[in-house]
């Protein structure tokens, strides 16, 4: 369990919040914007109504202490920057921030941001995404072009044998395969597919399409 910080409870600092919670993380939540505060007051360790422009705001909410912050102010984009100088200038071990257009994006860059987000451009890419390869469910990008991808398989790939789906994209890397509440790493080549199975796959993004054409073939 770690300790994070959300400045900016809007649609997307919400949703960050939450999910971190989710995943048994503690969380502060700050918003200068009472009714943001106070709609997600209940599902978050602390939610604070401040202004995080305020250096000595943050210092008091002891945000340095966090392992990590995301500044996810969105419109007033004075405020993201003047909150990523104060959280610099605190020491704070790592920030990612929440970006609304290129100048925004060059700013945070020359700040040492460590992550800058683009939430409509990662939405928009995790929508084509899932409109061309059907069978991602979910999807992680790393370093080289290389993707993480969770695989369902549906009532089309249903009894078919693993190698014979993977045979199509052999550099192609099964992480693991999970049936109901069982999950197996060490995995039989002549495993017999079902309905309802989960792929964890890695690898180069080609090979990942050249098994989604297979997937769409069937």
């Amino acid at each position: 369990m770690a300790l994070f910080a959300v400045i900016g409870l809007g649609s997307f600092g919400a949703t960050v919040a939450t999910q971190l919670m989710s995943l048994k993380h503690e969380v502060i939540g700050i918003d200068l914007n009472k009714k943001y505060v106070e709609s997600i007051s209940d599902e978050l360790t602390h939610a604070v109504i401040a202004d995080a422009t305020d250096e000595h705001v943050l210092d008091e909410l002891n945000v340095q202490n966090c392992e990590a912050v995301v500044v996810a102010i969105g419109e007033d984009i004075e405020a993201s920057i003047l909150c990523v100088l104060h959280l610099k200038n605190m020491g704070v071990k790592k920030i990612w921030a929440k970006s609304k257009s290129k100048a925004h994006h060059m700013i945070l860059t020359h700040l040492g941001v460590d992550k800058i987000i683009h939430p409509e451009e990662d939405m928009g890419v995790r929508i084509a995404q899932s409109l061309s390869y059907p069978m991602v469910s979910r999807y992680m990008a790393l370093e080289d072009n290389r993707y993480l991808v969770k695989i369902e398989i549906h009532t089309e790939q249903s009894g078919i044998k693993l190698n014979q789906l993977m045979d199509h994209a052999s550099e192609i890397k099964t992480i693991l395969h999970k049936r109901g509440p069982v999950v197996q790493y060490i995995l039989d080549p002549h495993l017999i597919l079902k309905e309802g199975d989960i792929l964890l796959v890695e690898g180069l993004l080609e090979p990942l399409r050249r098994l989604s054409k297979h997937f769409k073939n069937l």
